[in-house]
């Protein structure tokens, strides 16, 4: 099946960028050709192998809060520190966009909880990264509204203020993430396994192909087969009307 892994990719264990611009080219066009005749979801399967697959939306939405929120206080602290309003305003735009971001972010991940089948052991961490986000929206409503109100920022203290909580925000954002992480990498939370028979078709349908590409290995590999091990051949093995499965010694 053609999809969009199998275009414009990079040579992981050869190195390079595929075999040069114009094969790289006649891949697009062989996968977009690929494309007539499919159907909208086939269609989108193609183009968007990963999100396909996906159980649920909320991995799509839990990048860009830590990206937004991250960008937002680093901006802002350089600003207040530089005196640099331009700046601070900018950070601000930041702040509403990940807080927007972490709405959609929380409310999928809602869903997920109900649709995921996890255990016991995942279900505490579960629930700790849901109120993880859930104070994560609550705080970043909170400066938004602060922010656009301007309550007091124009105030040494108030800004202070106003600084360590996006940076306490920046903290529970990190934690959040960081269960979230376990949840996937060590328990395998909606991580689709591969069975052991589709490991060994695969990797069945990998050998000849691998040994085309070795001519050298296929030649040592032949004249090993004809290679007189000392004299010794390879039928029944015996000392006396003593069998040996293996080996043939006259003596």
């Amino acid at each position: 099946m053609i999809n969009m892994t199998n275009f414009l990719s990079f040579q992981i264990h050869g190195g390079g960028i595929g075999d040069g611009v114009a094969a790289n080219l006649e891949s697009l066009l062989v996968f977009i050709e690929g494309l007539s005749g499919k159907t909208p979801p086939e269609m989108f399967s193609a183009i968007l192998p990963g999100i396909a697959e996906l159980e649920n939306i909320h991995p799509l939405f839990v990048h860009y809060p830590i990206a937004f929120f991250t960008a937002f206080f680093l901006l802002d602290v350089i600003g207040a520190l530089a005196k640099k309003a331009k700046w601070r305003y900018v950070a601000s735009c930041l702040l509403y966009l990940g807080t927007v971001a972490a709405a959609f972010t929380v409310v999928a991940g809602l869903f997920a909880a109900d649709s995921v089948e996890h255990g016991e052991d995942v279900h505490e961490i579960m629930e700790r990264h849901e109120h993880i986000g859930i104070a994560v929206l609550s705080l970043s409503l909170f400066l938004s509204a602060w922010r656009l109100k301007q309550w007091g920022l124009h105030s040494k203290s108030g800004n202070t203020l106003f600084l360590c909580l996006a940076g306490f925000l920046c903290v529970l954002l990190s934690l959040g993430a960081d269960l979230g992480g376990l949840m996937v990498y060590q328990y395998g939370v909606s991580v689709k396994t591969v069975s052991n028979s589709e490991i060994s078709s695969e990797g069945a349908s990998m050998q000849p192909e691998q040994k085309q590409d070795n001519p050298e290995l296929n030649s040592n590999a032949d004249n090993h087969s004809g290679h007189d091990h000392g004299g010794h051949g390879h039928g029944g093995h015996n000392h006396g009307g003593h069998s040996h499965g293996g080996h043939s010694h006259t003596h």
